[in-house]
């Protein structure tokens, strides 16, 4: 996603291009997968003032307008990461906490066998599967 995209997405929808909603959106950028305390943690490196409650109303207006999404890597806080950058199933290790993309085309045989077995469609952009990676096992 370009800068110049979703300035433009925001504009055409209403909504001003304020420096807070650019800071969040760079600070997801750069972290790929934040939660909102780690996103603001980012943002207040440029813009102290900025606190936690205007970071989780920003995610929400950018969530609303499909620029960021969410999904669950565990008990926590949800963790945001670009839409455009959504095309992923996430592999987090239950020991080290590292977290690994891979093609939603991997689980494909898997969402098959469930929508056939059960009438499940599985949004595989969604999905989580935890586990231990190859260097903690």
């Amino acid at each position: 996603m370009t800068e110049m995209s979703w300035h433009e997405q925001l504009r055409a929808r209403g909504y001003r291009v304020t420096p807070q909603r650019q800071l969040v959106l760079e600070a997801i950028q750069a972290a790929e997968h934040a939660t909102p305390d780690e996103i603001c943690a980012r943002v207040r490196e440029t813009a102290r003032g900025v606190n936690i409650s205007t970071v989780y109303r920003t995610l929400e207006l950018l969530e609303e307008l499909g620029l960021v999404t969410h999904t669950h890597l565990g008990h926590g806080a949800p963790t945001y990461h670009l839409a455009a950058d959504a095309d992923h199933v996430h592999l987090v290790c239950h020991e080290c906490g590292e977290i690994s993309e891979v093609r939603p085309e991997l689980v494909r045989d898997f969402a098959t066998r469930l929508n056939e077995e059960f009438d499940f469609a599985v949004d595989v952009h969604h999905l989580t599967v935890f586990g231990r990676c190859r260097k903690c096992r």
